[in-house]
């Protein structure tokens, strides 16, 4: 194993993730650092797994330079140009450099686009929602309109667009798309994805959509960015990063690509208090992850397509009576617990030594659901399910 893991490119086996649970405490981040031993951490958005080599070199290189200063302006990052040339690349979406602005997190891109770019009014959130799209409404001023997702003959679930239509027509006028979804696990098609123009369009309305998971799709699905469709950049604001898909979240680096050139400006024009930007090991990393992440990215993918099999045995074998998303994207299983008839899903899985993300966090009326985080060796993915096969017997 100790061979297979300094090789480069690994296609056989998830020796990246192959790190003990004391492994992972030791790294101090908030999903295991609050986790307290024996139990096993299952929740927060962060990958098990190792740090991609080139990732990890240009931070090493930036520490040894003493980059502990603030970051230059965007026009001199390159990360205008990086974030560019990687849409195009993985996506086929061709972004103009010069609409790329940074930020400090996907959510404080969100929070720019709210206060600076759209109307007030109430904001439509589609749910169960990533809890942070809940909680940043109430900072701008907002309210949600929360709007849940729907069911179709050939989709496990899709945007409502006949309720998003009404909440248009009553006062909204934002939606928050999150694409590829968390926590369901979705990816959005081109056809959906118009539907849902064509009524914001109707409505003069705006969105914002969250991509950072989309580095993250899986075998069988493919990522469309919302503002490469027709007729939709002059209402988007689309924020992503390499954080998820490279594991790199407490780097502090997102993109803000604004839809056209007049909302560039805009948040240019901003005093610097209003989007304090990127740090400078952030860079450091995005850069790589862009230009140089992509080979050991695919193979995180390939890890994560055997974690969703594996999981689908697992689930046959110790929670058969539980609904749960089959993912298209992501790392985050979301798990309708409600047949287990428990009277606390989280509690319970913890009583049997597993910390899952709690459904109530996700939206009002989810307290029977949980969130699970497959992101882990096939060994930890093992030891949980089966714990939890205990818990919500």
């Amino acid at each position: 194993m100790d061979e297979l893991c300094q090789t480069p490119l690994v296609t056989s086996d998830d020796c990246d993730f192959d790190l003990s649970d004391d492994d992972l405490r030791a790294a101090r981040t908030v999903k295991w650092a609050i986790t307290p031993a024996p139990q096993v951490a299952a929740w927060v958005a962060e990958l098990d797994v190792r740090p991609c080599p080139v990732v990890l070199q240009a931070v090493q290189d930036a520490v040894s330079r003493g980059s502990f200063g603030y970051s230059p302006f965007d026009s001199l990052t390159g990360l205008p140009q990086a974030t560019a040339a990687f849409q195009a690349a993985r996506f086929g979406w061709e972004v103009d450099s010069d609409l790329v602005v940074g930020c400090g997190d996907v959510m404080s891109g969100v929070g720019l686009a709210l206060d600076y770019l759209c109307e007030p009014g109430p904001v439509i959130v589609p749910v169960p929602a990533y809890p942070p799209m809940l909680g940043i409404l109430p900072l701008s001023g907002r309210s949600a309109v929360p709007v849940e997702f729907t069911k179709s003959d050939n989709a496990p679930a899709c945007l409502d667009l006949d309720a998003i239509d009404h909440a248009l027509g009553h006062g909204a006028r934002t939606v928050l798309l999150t694409a590829p979804h968390n926590p369901l696990g979705l990816v959005f098609g081109p056809a959906e994805l118009m539907a849902l123009r064509d009524v914001v369009n109707h409505h003069g309305a705006r969105v914002i959509s969250d991509e950072i998971h989309s580095p993250l799709v899986l075998a069988g699905a493919k990522h469309t960015p919302y503002a490469s469709l027709p007729d939709t950049a002059h209402h988007t604001t689309t924020v992503t990063a390499a954080s998820k898909a490279w594991n790199i979240p407490g780097l502090k680096c997102a993109q803000v690509i604004a839809g056209n050139a007049a909302d560039a400006a805009t948040l240019r024009s901003l005093p610097y208090i209003a989007n304090h930007g990127t740090s400078p090991l952030g860079v450091a990393a995005t850069l790589a992850a862009y230009r140089d992440g992509g080979p050991w990215l695919d193979n995180v993918l390939v890890h994560l397509d055997r974690q969703r099999t594996l999981l689908d045995e697992l689930m046959a074998t110790h929670l058969a009576h539980l609904p749960y998303t089959r993912i298209e994207a992501t790392y985050l299983v979301w798990i309708d617990v409600r047949p287990a008839e428990v009277a606390d899903p989280v509690l319970a899985a913890r009583a049997a030594g597993i910390e899952v993300s709690a459904g109530a966090d996700f939206g009002a009326g989810f307290e029977g659901f949980a969130r699970l985080n497959i992101g882990t060796s096939a060994e930890r993915l093992t030891r949980i399910v089966a714990a939890l096969g205990s818990a919500w017997r």
